[in-house]
């Protein structure tokens, strides 16, 4: 049975509910987007069951992405799905949490898009998606160490990338931090410091 679900949140919200009874929709409703919580062995069958069923239409995945939660509350990570439904004219948020070092199954096969944002949450985040068809970092090389977007990898990261002009190849090293001497202006900035010579 179809059901006109078109610009109404509150009823598309019940009717997912009532019809994949392990997603949790979060309450109040806001900014006209629904955000529902799945657990990570569901991903694959609720995302197939938003984009298939008649009512829903679900048919584009916008993106997917990590979010690092460390300090807010646990468990430390989710992976953010965004999909858009043509035929109900709004889009829905999926959220899975994950504990670090846990697994989420891709979704590619259902979305050929998420191949590649797939592997941007991979890398920046460490999250690994399981039967995923090439999972290999897409934004950092091959050899970078860590996870850039993790709320604990260091400003500076571990290395510096160079390449060297004498042996035509790039060149890693560990970082160092050089910094110079600074005269620090603590004065109104119209009346400027007053340095003295050194003799």
């Amino acid at each position: 049975m179809k059901q006109n679900l078109s610009k109404d949140l509150i009823a598309q919200a019940d009717y997912i509910k009532n019809n994949f009874t392990s997603a949790r929709v979060a309450e109040p409703i806001l900014y006209d987007n629904l955000i529902v919580y799945v657990d990570a062995k569901e991903i694959v069958n609720f995302l197939k069951f938003l984009r298939d069923d008649q009512s829903l239409s679900f048919k584009t995945l916008l993106d997917v992405f990590g979010a690092d939660l460390l300090g807010i509350r646990s468990p430390r990570f989710e992976v953010i799905y965004n999909l858009l439904s043509y035929k109900l004219n709004n889009r829905i948020t999926v959220k899975v949490a994950l504990n670090e070092g846990e697994k989420v199954d891709t979704v590619s096969e259902i979305f050929s898009t998420a191949n590649w944002f797939e592997r941007e949450t991979f890398d920046m985040y460490g999250i690994e998606f399981t039967n995923h068809p090439d999972l290999r970092r897409i934004l950092t090389d091959y050899g970078f160490e860590g996870h850039p977007l993790r709320k604990d990898f260091p400003l500076t990261g571990y290395k510096e990338v160079r390449y060297d002009e004498q042996q035509k190849k790039v060149i890693y090293e560990p970082v160092k931090l050089m910094q110079e001497f600074r005269n620090f202006d603590f004065e109104m900035p119209w009346e400027g410091t007053e340095y003295k010579d050194k003799k």
